[in-house]
């Protein structure tokens, strides 16, 4: 069986708190996002270095921790291209990202454990950094998905933190069962 595509509009995250993983955008500063990334990075190597079975699917329709690892990765660097965009042009409309898509094209369950999570953290390195040096100005900057929903780069930098918030929460509760 494979991967059921997510095709929800999470937007609703910015309104209210995550009944699965508690996360409350709404209530994240942005002073708070870039130190938030780079705990998230810390502890997605806390998962690589500690789990045996980071290959193994907990149920053949659920993403192993490296498939998560890996889409954390992607999404770290598709965020740093989406701010780049939204601080160089005036209100983009991003290019569509199918995650499902990429985890099969990019062979998620074949890639090195030691390479993704290298990549990973320094991804999450990088997009930190992008937000940490932004002026008050520029979090006020809007971009749109393809799909029309709008953002500034402040409500954009509180949905992104829900996401490897998320999958850190998805891939713990596995290991807790």
């Amino acid at each position: 069986m494979s991967i059921v595509p997510d095709d929800k509009d999470w937007t609703w995250v910015l309104q209210r708190p995550c009944p699965e993983c508690g996360f409350e955008a709404e209530i994240v500063a942005r002073e708070e996002v870039a130190r938030l990334i780079r705990e998230n990075a810390h502890d997605w190597q806390e998962v690589f270095a500690s789990r045996a079975d980071l290959r193994e699917r907990p149920r053949p329709d659920t993403w192993s921790p490296l498939e998560y690892g890996c889409h954390v990765r992607d999404v770290f660097r598709l965020y740093d291209y989406r701010l780049g965009l939204m601080l160089n042009e005036d209100d983009p409309t991003y290019p569509n990202w199918d995650q499902d898509a990429t985890a099969v094209q990019e062979r998620y369950s074949e890639q090195d454990p030691q390479q993704v999570i290298i990549e990973l953290f320094l991804a999450a390195q990088a997009l930190a950094a992008s937000f940490a040096k932004l002026d008050a100005d520029q979090w006020e900057r809007t971009g749109a998905r393809s799909d029309g929903a709008k953002f500034t780069v402040e409500s954009f930098a509180r949905y992104l933190v829900h996401d490897p918030i998320h999958h850190l929460h998805d891939v713990t509760k596995q290991a807790a069962r």
